[in-house]
């Protein structure tokens, strides 16, 4: 396992500190991303935050925060980004995407795989 600091942390770009990511954001993103380029979508427990039970957020950040995940795991799906996670400390993991390479004008065009995954 890598720790988050030895994870190219000058090409990581962390979202959190500033504002919340959308699906759109991220869409944006992946869409302009280099490949190798990486995006950190959430930092916490992912299946924690997003449980209404179990979740200190609030309803409307837990629900952006499945319809993020759920955009990240689809887009992955299409090989628009690989998505990995980093364990920051105990219950507390930087979840990942990392751009991959474009894909070719032969197969699907990137918009419709970006829609796909939107």
């Amino acid at each position: 396992m890598v720790r988050i600091d030895d994870f190219a942390a000058d090409r990581v770009v962390p979202f959190c500190a500033a504002t919340s990511l959308d699906e759109v954001g991220l869409c944006a993103w992946i869409a302009q991303a280099e490949p190798g380029e990486t995006l950190i979508y959430h930092r916490g427990f992912l299946a924690v935050d997003a449980t209404a039970v179990l979740s200190k957020l609030s309803a409307d950040r837990q629900r952006a925060l499945r319809q993020v995940a759920a955009a990240a795991l689809r887009a992955a799906e299409q090989n628009l980004v690989h998505l990995v996670q980093a364990r920051i400390g105990p219950d507390h993991f930087a979840y990942i995407a990392i751009a991959r390479p474009k894909p070719r004008s032969s197969g699907t065009a990137l918009s419709v795989r970006l829609l796909e995954a939107a």
